[in-house]
């Protein structure tokens, strides 16, 4: 997420932040308001220094908060009868395509028309 001004949450009921250095914080910057780390970065922080497997660290992504926000049932691991939601990244886990209920909808080596 791009440094300034922000809304995190829903457009009607979100909060007014403000995004510095990766980091939101409430419009008088009395505290912090939340993350707004990519899955990326979080995957990659994870690996770098947390240590962990890529596998565990997807796992940390995708399979842990599908269990823990009770959506298990549709979300989670690549398998079939699940939403087909991914995201391919490269070695440096930067993302190159995203794909969403099975249609491309960002391709880092080209431009995807709108769905």
């Amino acid at each position: 997420m791009p440094d300034g001004e922000s809304i995190l949450g829903s457009l009607e009921k979100g909060i007014k932040v403000i995004v510095e250095d990766g980091v939101a914080k409430l419009p008088d910057r009395s505290s912090f308001a939340g993350s707004v780390a990519t899955t990326d970065r979080l995957v990659r922080t994870m690996r770098e220094l947390g240590e962990v497997s890529l596998l565990d660290a997807v796992r940390m992504m995708t399979i842990t908060p599908a269990n823990i926000m009770g959506v298990a049932d549709r979300k989670g691991p690549l398998v079939p009868g699940k939403d087909a939601d991914i995201l391919i990244f490269n070695d440096n886990i930067e993302i190159i395509t995203t794909i969403i209920q099975g249609k491309v909808i960002y391709n880092k080596n080209q431009l995807v028309p709108p769905q």
